[in-house]
């Protein structure tokens, strides 16, 4: 299965990038995923919609190509930060290549919370009709105190967190698996 990551956050040392990272690495034998960097996207313009810049384009192409998105989300005033919503902005416009195409979300922040606002917020734009992302129900991954949790080499090292994870993984798959027999129908 070919999964595209689309993390929320841009920095360098983001805990969600090192998560996506984590998860792209240990599940490797079961799943190629590719992360998708969301730095350089324009901000979205209707005007520029039927003609992008390449790096839009290259984008919207990448997550055309995959059979699923993993979204890694910080939370940014409770909500998901500015460059992500942008990214879905620009995935829900024109060819609207997400509809149908299954998601599920993590997130990671240092606080208790661990996204749980962000990632309410994230399901109502995967809902929205210009994404219809149908999304893993009832495996929410909310990583919190993530910087108690992960190494410097970018490792978790907790190990409930650790199996709770590996439980998601193995339930994605098989709900993309029961998804796909369905649409085939």
């Amino acid at each position: 299965m070919k999964v595209v990551a689309i993390v929320g956050s841009i920095r360098k040392e983001s805990y969600n990038l090192k998560l996506a990272k984590y998860v792209q690495k240990k599940y490797k034998e079961h799943m190629d995923i590719e992360i998708l960097s969301i730095r350089d996207l324009p901000h979205y313009d209707q005007d520029t919609e039927l003609n992008p810049p390449q790096v839009v384009t290259e984008f919207k192409n990448k997550v055309a190509n995959a059979d699923a998105v993993l979204w890694v989300t910080p939370e940014y005033n409770y909500s998901i930060p500015g460059v992500l919503k942008n990214a879905m902005d620009w995935l829900s416009r024109v060819d609207k290549i997400m509809i149908g195409k299954p998601s599920w979300i993590m997130g990671a922040t240092m606080g208790v919370l661990g996204t749980v606002r962000a990632q309410q917020h994230l399901r109502d734009i995967l809902f929205c009709p210009g994404i219809g992302s149908p999304l893993l129900p009832g495996n929410e991954v909310y990583v919190g105190a993530v910087h108690e949790k992960i190494d410097e080499t970018g490792n978790l090292t907790h190990e409930p967190t650790i199996k709770f994870i590996d439980t998601v993984v193995d339930n994605f798959i098989n709900w993309y698996n029961q998804y796909q027999l369905c649409i085939k129908k």
